[in-house]
């Protein structure tokens, strides 16, 4: 479920390298702008309950390199250079990559 609280405003500040240096050594976590908030506004964030799982760093290539891909072929085939024959046969390819995703997920997920 959606946190019932949106946050859409930012806020940007200037800070010297020595200031910038400081809140880094008064901040315990890894994200400054949510240590911020809970020192100038007093609202702890919620924790997570579970930690977020590692996934393999090869996994995260293989995915990140068909995605650019897939991008690239979306490009083509949006820009009308290929007939309908080129579209039929990479509508094929894409299904097949479909398959592929499904597997990968399948046997990655988390039991």
């Amino acid at each position: 479920m959606a946190s019932p609280l949106k946050r859409l405003r930012s806020i940007k500040i200037r800070v010297s390298d020595a200031e910038l240096e400081r809140l880094r050594e008064l901040c315990p976590k890894a994200q400054l702008a949510e240590w911020m908030r809970e020192q100038c506004l007093g609202v702890a964030q919620p924790q997570r309950r579970t930690p977020a799982p590692t996934v393999d760093p090869a996994l995260l290539r293989q995915l990140a390199g068909m995605g650019n891909n897939l991008n690239q072929i979306a490009r083509r085939v949006n820009s009308g250079e290929w007939g309908p024959l080129d579209r039929l046969r990479i509508i094929a390819e894409l299904s097949a990559i479909g398959r592929e995703l499904e597997e990968l997920h399948h046997d990655h997920q988390i039991p």
